[in-house]
């Protein structure tokens, strides 16, 4: 490992970033150093730029994905080597395509659980749906944190590696109760083929395409198009945005609030000034007069 390298392992580290984007930051930095065959510190903001462009010509990264190598060049010179440079201006963040979620209707999500046959898999995707939880905070879940005297949930380290607690509705808990006493899960609520490891978000996704397929749903569901319609029902339902944001772990009220351009409560309500205009008079038959214009 090289100096530079541990170096910006340990920045990350020293801010707690999570694993997952410690090793993405690594790996786009590695990348870049890889296309000028030169290491970083050797590089400036001609080589930035000609590297962003080469990510959106000839690489053609989706903006997410041009998003996280934006955020780990940033990090390494704006961090870890300490550069003075006007980073807004020198490395732009793409602009990212707004696009709002399918949402399932309440009718479509039962028929879509009714498909569900493996118990495991139907006490997963319910709790998606029941706690509006990730896939990744769901298979993480312990038996401990489920508690039923105050009927919540408890997220542990969830995304952004904030712990919060969720509803726990008694439909929902009585289904993880008979999952519970069928298997009698010890270290994780979902073990995976090994019970010292949970079951995997990828094995999750797996199942709901399946189930998908089954249910023959023309919207496309995946388990957090589950987290979707939670969001939008309660919103449908009276709930405040600002509760509900709370629920689902949104750091800011603005990523929350979207679902507010998707409820049906907020835009079937208004009329549609097609609606509001005067009837017209219905012309007589045997009138030979033309109507005016």
């Amino acid at each position: 490992m090289t100096p530079l390298r541990q170096r910006m392992l340990e920045d990350m580290e020293v801010r707690n970033l999570s694993p997952h984007t410690q090793r993405a930051y690594i790996e786009n930095v590695a990348r870049f150093a890889r296309h000028f065959d030169r290491s970083p510190v050797e590089l400036g903001p001609e080589e930035i730029r000609a590297y962003q462009v080469y990510l959106v010509r000839e690489r053609q990264l989706a903006p997410s994905s041009l998003g996280i190598a934006v955020c780990a060049l940033r990090f390494l010179y704006k961090v870890t080597l300490k550069q003075p440079w006007a980073f807004d201006d020198l490395i732009p963040a793409p602009n990212k395509p707004r696009r709002l979620p399918v949402v399932l209707s309440p009718d479509e999500v039962a028929r879509f659980l009714a498909c569900v046959t493996h118990p495991e898999h139907r006490a997963i995707l319910t709790t998606c749906y029941a706690a509006g939880l990730r896939v990744s905070e769901v298979v993480h879940l312990r038996p401990t944190d489920v508690d039923s005297r105050r009927m919540v949930i408890r997220v542990e380290q969830g995304k952004g590696q904030r712990d919060r607690y969720v509803m726990l509705s008694p439909t929902l808990l009585e289904l993880l109760r008979e999952w519970w006493r069928a298997h009698r899960p010890t270290a994780w609520l979902f073990p995976g083929q090994h019970p010292d490891q949970p079951i995997t978000s990828h094995a999750v996704r797996e199942a709901c395409q399946r189930v998908h397929r089954r249910s023959r749903l023309t919207k496309p569901v995946t388990p957090h198009a589950l987290r979707h319609a939670f969001a939008v029902h309660l919103l449908e339902a009276g709930t405040d945005v600002r509760t509900i944001q709370r629920l689902l772990g949104h750091r800011s009220l603005e990523t929350t609030a979207r679902y507010l351009r998707i409820a049906t409560t907020q835009v079937c309500a208004t009329a549609s000034p097609l609606d509001l205009l005067p009837r017209p008079v219905p012309l007589s038959s045997t009138s030979t007069t033309p109507p005016t214009c």
